[in-house]
């Protein structure tokens, strides 16, 4: 079981994940609506995985909420309505999976990242997770 900590500020897509995550097992240690509350709840419930939305209610901190994950050594993705927004190097990111995403989408990601983050290389990803770039991706 994975502590998963969610960063998404639309409330509605926050509850459809949190839920996704809970069914498959996990336990969602909080939900982030901006950076701030991103940060304290990084350093307050130590998550082993994180959901990262781009856009936040304090602007486009996302990315920047996903370096300060990568530099604490928690994986996470971007789900995003633009992924074209992301930087070349996905600021540390596994992936990202695009808005809108299907139930079954974010299923199948989910449980391809679970894989990934226990140490579990042989599963393919999913259609729904576009992949980081092979040269940034954290070994």
């Amino acid at each position: 079981m994975m502590k998963v900590l969610i960063v998404e500020d639309e409330a509605l897509l926050a509850l459809e994940l949190e839920s996704e995550v809970e069914i498959a097992g996990h336990e969602v240690v909080g939900v982030a609506l901006s950076s701030a509350q991103a940060r304290d709840l990084m350093q307050s419930t130590q998550p082993d995985f994180a959901f990262v939305d781009i856009h936040l209610v304090d602007g486009p901190t996302g990315i920047d909420v996903g370096r300060d994950l990568a530099g604490n050594g928690v994986p996470y993705v971007f789900v995003s309505g633009n992924i074209k927004k992301l930087p070349p190097d996905f600021a540390g990111a596994l992936g990202a999976i695009e808005k809108p995403y299907t139930m079954n989408g974010m299923k199948n990601a989910l449980e391809y990242l679970t894989a990934v983050v226990e140490g579990d290389q042989a599963l393919q990803p999913p259609a729904s997770l576009v992949l980081a770039p092979e040269k940034y991706q954290v070994a």
